[in-house]
């Protein structure tokens, strides 16, 4: 079945009440044919009679969740019996603040699927945060969508496919800019604070650009402050990743915070994004601040 790896199979999975059905219905505007609450040990049948059938769709993208309360004990061989029929299945993982996820349970008025008498909407949340800790480590990309709306989740997901269906093997990198003043994306596993370095919004001239601008990534990366840092960085950064790649982990997140996240780290970020894909790595980048900064 050779034909199997050109067609995509993506897995959407996460926290409840993190958005998975908006995350399904932004992959069917996609062209994928989408499944959602289907027992993981049924992928790999549903993934091959999609083969089978010549299907003009996409791809296929299944919604799995608690409500499927072996999901955790299956998920494992589930994948493995899709990579036994050369399918190469992407798990994106969609998670919020605790607080955040009570808030949109309180509007809708549903119960959390872990909730019951002995066991509160809380504490449901934390028992399946921990439930769901090893899929969400091994996870192709993970989404915090607290500070998101419905049309930014889509906007979000819509942008990152490309990338996450270009992701290899080995190593996968996703860096993350924001502002501190907005708060510290709760996803990263290392968090870098840039405030040291020369700021350009008190430069009049700069203030209404971005790191993505020639001028602003000079003013902060050919400072004398900025040019040691950056080499200092990005010297740190590659010779890390070997080592946790050699220890088995799959998945970093860099989060690389300034002020506002528009201008300083936006600006070392991007020079990270270009070292890395330099060096073969699959790395993904999100400004997640950088229109409010």
């Amino acid at each position: 079945m050779s034909t199997c790896n050109s067609f995509p199979v993506v897995i959407v999975t996460g926290l409840s009440g993190s958005g998975k059905s908006t995350a399904l219905k932004v992959f069917e505007d996609l062209g994928f044919f989408s499944i959602d609450g289907l027992p993981a040990g049924m992928s790999a049948k549903i993934a091959e009679l999609m083969i089978r059938q010549d299907s003009r769709y996409r791809g296929l993208v299944l919604g799995m969740d608690m409500r499927q309360l072996e999901l955790v004990e299956s998920w494992d061989e589930a994948l493995r019996e899709l990579q036994a029929l050369c399918f190469k299945p992407q798990v994106l993982f969609l998670e919020a603040k605790r607080s955040e996820l009570v808030r949109r349970y309180a509007t809708t008025r549903r119960m959390h699927p872990l909730e019951s008498q002995s066991l509160g909407l809380e504490q449901a949340l934390e028992h399946e945060k921990e439930l769901l800790s090893t899929i969400r480590q091994n996870a192709d990309l993970v989404l915090d969508t607290t500070d998101y709306s419905v049309h930014d989740l889509r906007r979000v997901i819509q942008s990152k496919w490309d990338a996450i269906q270009e992701l290899g093997s080995g190593m996968r990198v996703h860096v993350i800019t924001f502002g501190f003043k907005y708060g510290v994306p709760t996803e990263a596993d290392f968090v870098f604070d840039l405030r040291f370095l020369p700021n350009p919004y008190f430069d009049a001239s700069l203030k209404q650009m971005s790191g993505l601008d020639d001028a602003v990534q000079k003013y902060v990366l050919e400072s004398e402050e900025g040019r040691g840092f950056n080499e200092k960085f990005l010297e740190f950064i590659t010779y890390m990743l070997p080592l946790y790649a050699n220890e088995g982990r799959y998945r970093i997140t860099l989060a690389l915070g300034c002020t506002g996240g528009r201008h300083r780290s936006v600006s070392v970020a991007e020079s990270l994004l270009a070292t890395l894909k330099e060096k073969g790595y699959a790395v993904t980048i999100e400004h997640r601040h950088m229109e409010l900064g």
